[in-house]
């Protein structure tokens, strides 16, 4: 027969006992929850499952040419990668770094938006997606603004615009340092658009091309230039790396929210070319950034799209994709582009 004192201590241990058993039950259910909102809907195990298989069909379809992809859905918190730990060409992907360099000295005040920059026509550069300021350089020098070169750089891809920015911000190790600082370690920004271009032509190191250069060696110069530009390792990243800077610049965690819109507004107004765009459901919203190399017979250096995709209830995915050394011509290109954005659009709306 127990005493008063035994009695309580019993109901004491029993009420413990019984609020641990309802504690781990709330617990339980919590973590109930969060799992099954994490893999809700069209954002289950399986649908994830049914991106990874149609992606790495899609990677299979592209050989001998090699497809990177990697797909964040910030809401859901799940990722689907292929090919996506190696490093491909950029080409104008690199572009949005550099802005983003630029913006965060204007963030910091030591350059500002309508400060201006001279160019001189030693420094016009070739390409960009639409006629813009190398297209209509006139005379020995013009004057532009930061603004100006900024939306030139990124929504119109000009060559001339993005070189000139990388030499306001101090070099492209400048904008190498600008990533490390944020943690983006598989991306790197070593030369300019013209230093890409001497890889090609050729005309590294203080090389020059002959005065009677012939048809024939002028084929051997771009073709020894194509293999050369394959094989560098410099101004090359992951799909991982490039998803994960558009995810910092995203969450803000990159430039101030002024900084972000503006960097954001660019790539949303970057139309041409339209790879990814093809293949994206009326009513979203495309941030994103192209990067095109020449081609050389039937084989083409660099093919690539990374993007912000939003739909009208904020659900945001970011897609990185990469195609290098493809043989498919423009049209296969595209429509690879486009079946991506298609595969992800079904999965994540």
């Amino acid at each position: 027969m127990l005493n008063r004192n035994s009695a309580a201590r019993v109901n004491s241990c029993c009420q413990c006992t019984s609020f641990a058993l309802r504690a781990l039950a709330v617990i339980a259910g919590l973590l109930l929850t969060a799992s099954v909102s994490a893999f809700d809907g069209p954002k289950t195990e399986a649908s994830t499952l049914r991106l990874q298989r149609a992606l790495t069909r899609l990677a299979a379809e592209a050989r001998p040419g090699m497809l990177g992809v990697t797909v964040l859905d910030l809401d859901a918190g799940t990722a689907v990668r292929v090919n996506a730990d190696r490093a491909y060409p950029m080409m104008s992907v690199f572009k949005p770094s550099v802005a983003a360099t630029v913006l965060a000295k204007i963030d910091a005040e030591s350059i500002s938006l309508d400060q201006t920059v001279t160019v001189a026509r030693k420094d016009v550069e070739d390409g960009a997606a639409v006629p813009s300021i190398g297209a209509h350089f006139t005379g020995e020098r013009m004057t532009f603004t930061v603004r100006r070169l900024l939306a030139a750089a990124i929504s119109e891809s000009d060559n001339t615009a993005a070189d000139a920015l990388v030499r306001l911000v101090g070099g492209p190790r400048v904008v190498t340092a600008f990533l490390r600082a944020h943690g983006i370690d598989g991306m790197r920004v070593d030369l300019d658009e013209a230093g890409v271009s001497r890889i090609f032509q050729q005309t590294e190191h203080g090389a020059s091309i002959a005065p009677h250069e012939t048809a024939q060696q002028e084929s051997a110069r771009y073709r020894r230039g194509y293999a050369a530009y394959l094989n560098d390792p410099r101004n090359r990243t992951t799909p991982d790396a490039a998803a994960d800077f558009l995810k910092k610049l995203w969450q803000g965690r990159l430039l101030s929210p002024g900084s972000t819109r503006r960097l954001l507004d660019l790539m949303y107004g970057q139309t041409i070319p339209a790879r990814l765009r093809n293949g994206l459901p009326p009513g979203v919203r495309f941030a994103d950034k192209c990067g095109t190399s020449y081609s050389l017979g039937d084989e083409t250096a660099a093919y690539n799209d990374i993007g912000i995709i939003t739909w009208p209830d904020g659900h945001t995915v970011i897609v990185a994709a990469f195609l290098t050394a493809s043989h498919a011509d423009k049209k296969h290109r595209d429509a690879l582009f486009a079946q991506i954005a298609r595969e992800v659009s079904q999965r994540s709306k």
